[in-house]
């Protein structure tokens, strides 16, 4: 009897150790499920600002990064970043990413944040046209001009002539302040294709320039028509002269002539002869 109960007792404790043994082993091996594997990016080893000199290796480190968190223009070697210029600032072991470099060869400073193909053109700006100091780097603006009549005949004209053009420096600066403080600058410098480089400055030669600061978001460009001073002081549009178009006159037909009569084939003779008349025909 008692060794029944002993070998109950020892299965039972056997069936106990199992069930702990495969409990524990199912949640270490659903915890390592759970726990990402880790790869190997490369990283920025301190603060870096915008537009300095180009990095090196002891600029840059590498750091893990979860597999499962996709980075999308990452770098996995250091030698990878090493020469490129930083275009937006970084913080320390924060991943670097291909967006955030200027490409090979491009310099640094103002030029490497030009895209290719793109110019940098500036013009002068003050506290009113500048929007009041909060241009910053980075803003979007739409550029109006204000043409100034050359004759007694004509009047003031404003105009959008640019629209969602980005703002890259604001005097001397390239990035904005951390704190949002505004400030006057005499310089703004726009990104602009080279055709919109020269509207620009023809502009600049026969009009006055203002900028319209607009949401960032705001990408859309919508259809503008110039502003003139009849419509600005009396709510209507100067309407222009109508030129008629002269059409040829259609030259009248000379009225035709009727036609003359045909002479009758008869002839008729009246016969009076006392009260009588009597009348006769003759072919």
């Amino acid at each position: 009897m008692d060794t029944r109960r002993l070998a109950i007792a020892v299965i039972t404790a056997l069936l106990i150790s199992a069930g702990a043994t495969y409990f524990f082993y199912t949640r270490l091996r659903g915890r390592q499920a759970a726990t990402p594997q880790m790869i190997k990016i490369v990283a920025s080893a301190k603060v870096q600002p915008a537009g300095g000199v180009t990095l090196k290796a002891e600029d840059l480190a590498v750091i893990d990064w979860p597999s499962t968190v996709v980075l999308t223009g990452s770098f996995s070697k250091i030698d990878d970043v090493v020469g490129r210029t930083v275009i937006y600032p970084l913080e320390e072991k924060e991943p670097i990413l291909e967006h955030d470099l200027a490409a090979p060869g491009s310099g640094f400073g103002l030029t490497a944040k030009i895209p290719t193909g793109m110019r940098a053109t500036s013009v002068r700006s003050n506290e009113i046209v500048g929007v009041a100091g909060f241009l910053f780097p980075g803003s979007h603006v739409d550029v109006l001009a204000t043409f100034r009549p050359t004759s007694a005949n004509e009047e003031p004209l404003t105009q959008t002539i640019l629209q969602d053009v980005e703002v890259i420096t604001a005097g001397q600066k390239i990035q904005p302040d951390p704190q949002g403080k505004p400030e006057t600058v005499n310089v703004v410098t726009l990104l602009l294709s080279p055709e919109d480089s020269e509207k620009l400055l023809l502009a600049t030669s026969q009009a006055t320039i203002h900028f319209v600061l607009r949401n960032g978001a705001d990408r859309e460009k919508v259809d503008t028509r110039p502003v003139s001073m009849p419509e600005l002081v009396f709510g209507f549009k100067k309407k222009e002269p109508v030129v008629e178009e002269k059409r040829p006159r259609k030259r009248m037909a000379r009225a035709e002539k009727p036609p003359s009569p045909k002479p009758p084939d008869f002839y008729t003779v009246e016969i009076i002869h006392g009260d009588k008349r009597t009348e006769e025909t003759f072919e």
